[in-house]
């Protein structure tokens, strides 16, 4: 590697919709704002963080408009394009990725892929069989799951493959390092994501209320945070949208409140807002990392969530919040109990936040390409 400072070049999946791994590229960019990012498809409307920066679209942004709100259901011509794109110039390919960002070509010996994994591809590895039984294109499914076992083992060969090129794995929690050792058979480094927790100012006083937040998909199981608060009686705040949220609304008593519409999601002012005075926040989902459950510490609120996955890393039983070992309505409701027996200080919760902070990230991810780029 050459002694002046190395080209660096960020590569992300898609850059469609913003959620937390569109904020990790953002936090890339701020460690290297010299860095083009190139991804397979970008829409710039939905993505105005975004408008200030070298965005480089692949092949794949030619599809007609219409079609592009389809894209996850050509994965081959993702691959294809991502593998043409020309990174020649580039000295270090730092990739955040959790679908095809790896399947870039390296066209000299001694470029490296630094590569940020949100998880191997949930569709083809960990998740494939809830992904099987609802796939999450609504009325689509019935298409897609029958054409899932011809296309997925192509889709793992393909994605094993492009680990294989990987020089060095970065990993968004313990329970994606597991991942990537058991699917790609590769060691790596944990780095968690990035959180803007100065966003939060948690209040002294909490509310009587409780919140859970995200896109309202199967696998994220907020029926349970529903159907939990209406048995109890307790109030909820749901914030998100999705598929599900007619079904979600349907399932919910008088004191479950949504604040936003399967066809909108409502301000960060006002989620902020309701994190700061909430009396928890109830995690039922299975996630790699969970940023949210880190905001609702930053916020002052415990978390009440699932003992699994990415959200190990974040909340300490008893301390930080209440953990469940099951996805059932009874575990909810039980944790819930817990947790209202117990106190919680916003202000050691928030502590415990900071180190997740985004400066910490921004700073170990320059410490790690700098010290790859000198070997």
């Amino acid at each position: 590697m050459p002694s002046r400072s190395p080209k660096v070049a960020i590569v992300c999946d898609f850059l469609t919709t913003m959620g937390g791994a569109e904020n990790v590229v953002l936090a890339m960019h701020e460690a290297f704002p010299d860095a083009p990012i190139y991804t397979a498809m970008y829409n710039e409307d939905k993505l105005p963080l975004f408008r200030e920066v070298d965005v480089r679209p692949s092949s794949l942004q030619k599809i007609p408009k219409k079609l592009r709100k389809y894209y996850k259901l050509f994965p081959t011509m993702a691959v294809k394009a991502m593998r043409k794109l020309d990174l020649s110039e580039f000295d270090i390919i730092l990739t955040s990725s959790y679908l095809h960002a790896n399947q870039v070509t390296k066209t000299r010996l001694d470029q490296l892929i630094i590569s940020y994994c949100h998880t191997p591809a949930r569709y083809y590895w960990s998740h494939y069989d809830l992904y099987r039984k609802d796939p999450g294109y609504g009325k689509l499914n019935a298409l897609i799951r029958p054409l899932m076992p011809l296309m997925i083992p192509r889709q793992r060969t393909l994605d094993h493959e492009a680990s294989q090129q990987v020089d060095v794995y970065l990993a968004n929690s313990t329970e994606t390092q597991e991942r990537i050792k058991k699917y790609y058979n590769k060691p790596s480094t944990v780095l968690h994501p990035p959180v803007d927790i100065k966003r939060f100012t948690p209040s002294p006083k909490r509310g009587d209320y409780y919140v859970t937040l995200g896109r309202q998909l199967p696998n994220k199981h907020f029926d349970l945070a529903v159907e939990a608060c209406t048995r109890l009686g307790v109030p909820l705040k749901v914030f998100g949208n999705g598929p599900l949220h007619e079904k979600l609304v349907a399932l919910a008593g008088p004191t479950v409140e949504f604040y936003s519409d399967r066809f909108g999601d409502a301000s960060d002012a006002a989620v902020e807002k309701a994190l700061n005075g909430a009396k928890g926040f109830v995690f039922p989902s299975d996630e790699d990392f969970g940023i949210v459950a880190v905001e609702a510490l930053a916020a002052g609120a415990p978390v009440i969530g699932y003992d699994k996955a990415g959200t190990r890393d974040i909340v300490q039983h008893g301390v930080s919040g209440v953990m469940f070992g099951e996805q059932t309505v009874d575990a909810v409701v039980e944790a819930i109990k817990t947790a209202d027996k117990m106190t919680f200080l916003p202000g050691t919760l928030q502590r415990k936040s900071k180190r997740f902070e985004k400066s910490l990230f921004i700073m170990k991810l320059r410490k790690i390409v700098h010290d790859h780029a000198q070997r």
